[in-house]
């Protein structure tokens, strides 16, 4: 495999076709139902290696979106995040974003069908990982495809004594091809808002979220929820078409994030935004792993 091998899964019962590059952070490029595209490309693939532009399915490992500050401490381990190195990047307001694994090359493909893909991270490996992340686990990541749904999987087994903290994410950019977003509908579950401040970062309020089905219109989003229960469905729609995520389970939190172009992230969460300097994290245990999963479905 090159560096920048594409793999391209098929659905064997229908059209549609999804494609991942693991030499890219396991990002996932394209989902296809013939030459119609339902993820954002934004600015691409090398916008996203060079500067880390996100576009697809990125992971944000081992947290989502933003951290309020360079350090944190869980339990005995008190961390300080170096921007610029370790693979921490800040967003223009000098917050950590999406984690330490955007477009991380490190990834080892371990098994591979025509319709799945898994992929795997030994953070014990990697000095610069554990020197941001000193937790030393498994990180695998299983994509599927099958009955026109893409499932991600995703595995966290602690390999040292320390527990592992959970509060990674996942940023799928979806788009319906050919119509313009205020002809879409978002359909949300009854959940938990969690107003942000300026920096995109949670201000500590809570207001419940009752499940609506509403024209996204010209409605821009960057909010964050907690409450979600498993098997809370998501769903954009229009002209025919409908696109649900689905959040399996192990993501109770969500970030909503549609910027006014013609596309919206549904982003399934571990933990809402900034839990990794808040606490309030579920975490894998020695000898227990721990699985999340989502799902993509396009009818």
């Amino acid at each position: 495999m090159s560096d920048l091998e594409a793999i391209t899964l098929t659905d064997p019962a229908s059209t549609m076709t999804a494609t991942f590059i693991p030499g890219a952070g396991m990002l996932g490029t394209s989902l296809r139902d013939g030459d119609a595209e339902f993820l954002g490309q934004r600015r691409g693939l090398d916008a996203y290696l060079t500067d880390g532009k996100t576009m697809g399915i990125p992971i944000l490992y081992p947290w989502a979106n933003r951290l309020s500050g360079n350090d944190y401490r869980v339990g005995d381990a008190a961390v300080t995040l170096s921007p610029g190195t370790g693979g921490v990047r800040t967003d223009a307001n000098g917050a950590p974003i999406h984690g330490t694994l955007t477009a991380y090359p490190g990834w080892a493909v371990t098994e591979r069908t025509d319709n799945s893909l898994t992929a795997t991270v030994d953070f014990a490996g990697s000095p610069a990982l554990l020197a941001a992340f000193p937790f030393p686990h498994l990180l695998t990541q299983r994509v599927t495809l099958l009955d026109r749904t893409l499932t991600v999987a995703t595995t966290v087994t602690a390999t040292a004594a320390a527990a592992v903290p959970l509060c990674f994410g996942y940023h799928p950019y979806l788009t319906i091809p050919g119509v313009p977003r205020g002809q879409w509908t978002l359909t949300t579950p009854a959940m938990r808002h969690l107003p942000v401040d300026g920096r995109g970062i949670p201000t500590g309020a809570q207001e419940p979220w009752p499940a609506r089905s509403v024209p996204l219109g010209d409605i821009t989003y960057d909010d964050g929820f907690d409450g979600v229960p498993d098997g809370a469905v998501f769903t954009v729609a229009a002209d025919g078409r409908r696109i649900d995520v689905t959040f399996d389970t192990g993501y109770p939190a969500a970030q909503l994030f549609a910027p006014g172009d013609d596309l919206i992230a549904i982003e399934p969460m571990a933990a809402p935004t900034d839990a990794l300097r808040r606490g309030g994290y579920r975490t894998a245990v020695p000898g227990t792993p721990q699985t999340a999963r989502f799902s993509v479905t396009v009818t």
